[in-house]
């Protein structure tokens, strides 16, 4: 085989790995729910779950359905809304992470969770209001 047909074919292959791997997203046979009436991504099998008012941050976190212990926690929410830019830190309240005070959310406000849990890699959580 010559050179040029074996990277035809390796480039042939790895199209397909690339579709595969892109068509696998997360489907594992359940859906997020929104327990708490906010948005709910998944990441690293955990689900986050972030509550967004204008007066008020949660981000509750569930492992399989059941409620991750946040208690020595803690994330920095960072809020997209236009130009506008706030960064916000969260701290344990209970079984979610929760920060109180005056922020610009509404449809189309994109925010980025950093989240820190003891014994843990951080997680990275997009999020997007609608």
């Amino acid at each position: 085989m010559n050179i040029s047909k074996l990277i035809a074919a390796t480039v042939f292959c790895a199209s397909f790995a690339a579709i595969a791997a892109d068509r696998h997203d997360h489907d594992h046979g359940h859906e997020h729910v929104a327990i708490h009436g906010g948005v709910v991504v998944e990441v690293k099998d955990i689900e986050l779950e972030l509550v967004a008012q204008p007066d008020l941050m949660q981000l509750h976190l569930r492992d399989h359905g059941k409620p991750v212990d946040v208690a020595n926690g803690s994330a920095k929410l960072t809020i997209l809304s236009g130009a506008e830019k706030q960064v916000v830190e969260l701290s344990p309240a209970g079984e979610k992470l929760e920060a109180k005070g005056v922020y610009k959310v509404g449809a189309g406000t994109k925010l980025v969770a950093i989240v820190n849990l003891p014994g843990k890699p951080s997680l990275t959580a997009r999020f997007a209001l609608k």
